[in-house]
């Protein structure tokens, strides 16, 4: 059996509409789990301060950053509580 890229093998399977759909969606996700918990360090605090200010459960905090999908009305309340804004681009 061939070696195959990682790389060629994504683009090969992105040409399937469902699968690229998928992809797209948990990349999203993932995006903004990683921008909450970079955010939240960013302002020196734990899940539980954040918690506090944002009147967001501590624990939909633990979810978002652990890849879990939220709404957008939580994730402004997070975005508001930490002095930012929230984005969306359609692109």
């Amino acid at each position: 059996m061939a070696n195959i890229k990682f790389d060629d093998y994504l683009n090969n399977e992105l040409k399937n509409n469902d699968f690229k759909n998928g992809y797209l969606t948990e990349k999203a996700i993932l995006e903004s789990a990683l921008t909450v918990a970079h955010a939240r360090q960013s302002a020196g605090l734990s899940q539980r301060q954040l918690a506090k200010i944002s009147h967001v459960p501590q624990s939909t905090i633990a979810r978002i950053e652990k890849g879990a999908n939220t709404s957008l009305s939580t994730m402004c309340k997070i975005a508001f509580a930490l002095d930012k804004q929230v984005k969306i681009s359609l692109v």
